[in-house]
């Protein structure tokens, strides 16, 4: 069994950061890919990013601009550096973990809301 926590999320004005991260526990195997998706008010799921356990990241268009995703293996943990946030940002942001063949985990998610 996979467990993912997240934490970070919170208020912050617009043009402010903020720092997600998720710690992943249980067997996650050696080889998996670490990300987040993001579900705003009335609108789907979607990707943000996500980075492989060797290093290779994939960010969703216009995504990078901004946030930054990175993992530190030893803590089986992966971060999301938000920057320049904007209110259109406004969503829960899941922590999201597969791994080989077809498993895929999520965090409970955490909220972000960007506003003055």
């Amino acid at each position: 069994q996979v467990q993912l926590v997240e934490s970070g999320g919170g208020l912050v004005q617009p043009g402010g950061s903020l720092r997600l991260s998720c710690v992943a526990s249980g067997d996650i195997g050696d080889r998996n890919t670490m990300g987040w998706f993001r579900q705003a008010p009335g609108k789907q799921r979607e990707l943000v990013a996500h980075v492989t356990n060797d290093g290779n990241t994939n960010y969703e268009d216009l995504m990078e601009d901004r946030f930054t995703v990175s993992r530190d293996n030893a803590k089986n943990t992966v971060y999301l550096q938000m920057d320049r946030l904007q209110p259109e940002d406004t969503a829960v942001y899941y922590c999201f973990l597969r791994s080989p063949p077809t498993n895929q985990y999520w965090g409970q998610g955490t909220q972000v809301t960007v506003s003055s």
